[in-house]
């Protein structure tokens, strides 16, 4: 549907559904309402499919899960049919993935695409939900089911003097679509987090000269990535359905979990070994895969650090440029562990140098570069690597409001509030995928995916079946949850981080553990729970 149809069709129209966004969850969002008959409507701020991996397009993107889990499983004659190239699939591959999904299924019809979301209302006169556009339309929805994801609000820093530089500056997750030539270009990176890391080692075999700004050294693994052979492909096409099984009920909605054994127990030699043959397998694994105690001890989990920081000082060569790679003063798999494809071998080029904001801060962006406050830094690009306003930020930047006119953002304003990260109070029917207090970016997102839309398109079936027309969370459910949530997050190493996964990469955001860490197997568990004994906790008329 195109946006000069929508601006002349002003008149609101009524559906059952609406969705915002066409990534993994709002295609799968759309092919679950309709299967059960729901009328939609569904909104997409993009020009295609692909959420995500329509936006980040930045050199190096790639997935950090495997790519046959990092895929739909509602399909078995898709897990066939479709065949990866490799281990973790870049950028290109997995929109073409998901473009190859819409086009299968029938989906795009239902988006309108280039059509930004800018109010969802809720009108406690009619119970139902009024949804504008940028286009001027208005739609009418018994329910609401977001599907923003959960790092798709980009954070631009704030730095003095941004609008006076006069080269071209880019931010990792609002990458051009034609791409970027950095050849013969001097070029600034801001930041080492996932995207940087990706990003640095693919920028610096194009740009004549790379200067890598870094405020945290991060830690990071090796993916080890790799084609996959004919027979790879031929055995985890036979095994897929054992393969998917387990990921639903892992902790991470990984095929692997976290070893029985406890690192403490071990002896040095055997410890040692144990950390070296992971760190060749490379991937996640290497940590998530590992002893039981990493997260939770602090003493197992310096071990793991310690490994990690002596692999950086063997790798790169000079000691000072190696002293400030290496991390400190956080535990190690507390922020978003990165994978990474020769990241600290990037030090050694002799067009890369590495600035630490941390003993030269950044005073502003001048009109030829960066200006520290030791030095300015002749750029003709510059690259900022920083990250989202996970979580809460993309949902906040709808604009959504509940009973009484409540801005979501508001009641949020000391932190998420939810149900088991699905539902918040005052907001009837307003679903959210992999929303704040679930699982979501702790693991593999197509598996809390599925599990979330199946288990919103469950209770829909549920209130249609009992004749019901609103549904929220009791504000004692709501309350315990988010208690739960935060006593999970304080028995483990992970508020010790000044990590987005606690809002701390935001001014001003408040400090709270936003995922739920009790794993994807026992959410899973809890969920079916819940919905077994009449949907206990939420308040159903």
């Amino acid at each position: 549907m195109s946006a000069s149809r929508l601006a002349r069709d002003n008149a609101p129209r009524r559906v059952d559904a609406v969705v915002i966004g066409a990534g993994f969850a709002g295609l799968y969002a759309i092919y679950k309402l309709r299967e059960m008959g729901l009328s939609h409507a569904a909104f997409e701020q993009g020009g295609g499919v692909g959420g995500t991996w329509y936006w980040n397009r930045y050199p190096g993107a790639s997935s950090d899960s495997e790519s046959w889990v990092y895929a739909y499983s509602f399909s078995e004659a898709l897990e066939q049919e479709w065949t990866w190239s490799c281990r973790f699939p870049g950028q290109a591959e997995i929109l073409r993935y998901l473009e190859h999904v819409a086009d299968r299924f029938e989906l795009r019809p239902a988006f309108a695409f280039n059509t930004r979301v800018t109010a969802a209302t809720y009108d406690e006169a009619t119970g139902l939900w009024r949804v504008e556009t940028e286009h001027g339309e208005q739609v009418l929805a018994q329910f609401l089911i977001t599907a923003v994801g959960c790092l798709s609000a980009a954070q631009v820093p704030q730095i003095a003097g941004l609008e006076d530089f006069k080269g071209r500056w880019y931010h990792t997750g609002q990458w051009p679509h034609e791409g970027v030539d950095f050849t013969g270009l001097r070029v600034g990176v801001v930041g080492t987090g996932s995207s940087g890391i990706q990003s640095i080692p693919v920028i610096a075999k194009q740009a004549a000269h790379l200067t890598v700004f870094q405020r945290t050294p991060n830690f990071s693994v090796p993916a080890r990535n790799a084609p996959l052979s004919p027979a790879q492909i031929a055995d985890l096409k036979a095994n897929i359905k054992t393969i998917r099984e387990t990921c639903r009920w892992s902790t991470i909605g990984q095929p692997y979990d976290w070893k029985a054994d406890e690192a403490l127990k071990q002896s040095p030699a055997a410890l040692r070994a144990q950390f070296e043959a992971d760190w060749a397998k490379g991937g996640f694994e290497w940590m998530f895969g590992s002893f039981s105690d990493l997260l939770a001890d602090p003493a197992a989990n310096a071990l793991a650090a310690e490994f990690v920081r002596e692999k950086i000082r063997d790798v790169v060569q000079d000691p000072a440029t190696a002293s400030k790679l290496i991390p400190q003063g956080y535990p190690i798999g507390t922020k978003r562990l990165p994978l990474d494809a020769d990241y600290f071998e990037t030090f050694n080029r002799p067009n890369v140098a590495l600035v630490d904001l941390r003993d030269t801060p950044i005073e502003r962006v001048v009109d030829t570069g960066i200006r520290t406050s030791r030095q300015t830094f002749e750029l003709d690009a510059i690259v900022f690597a920083t990250g989202f306003d996970a979580m809460t930020g993309p949902l906040n930047r709808i604009g959504i409001r509940g009973r009484g006119n409540e801005p979501l953002a508001a009641k949020w304003s000391a932190g998420p509030q939810t149900y088991l990260g699905v539902c918040t109070r005052g907001f009837p029917n307003l679903f959210m995928v992999t929303g704040p207090g679930s699982p979501s970016v702790l693991g593999n997102m197509p598996t809390s995916i599925e599990q979330h839309v199946d288990w919103i398109c469950e209770l829909l079936t549920h209130l249609r079946a009992v004749g019901a027309t609103t549904v929220e969370p009791t504000a004692e459910a709501e309350a315990e949850w988010g208690a739960h949530v935060k006593a999970l997050a304080d028995d483990t190493l992970f508020p010790q981080a000044d990590s987005w996964y606690m809002g701390a990469n935001i001014p001003g955001k408040p400090r709270v553990f936003l995922p739920y860490i009790g794993g994807f197997g026992t959410y899973r568990k809890l969920c079916a729970e819940i919905a077994a004994n009449g949907y206990e906790g939420f308040r159903i008329t």
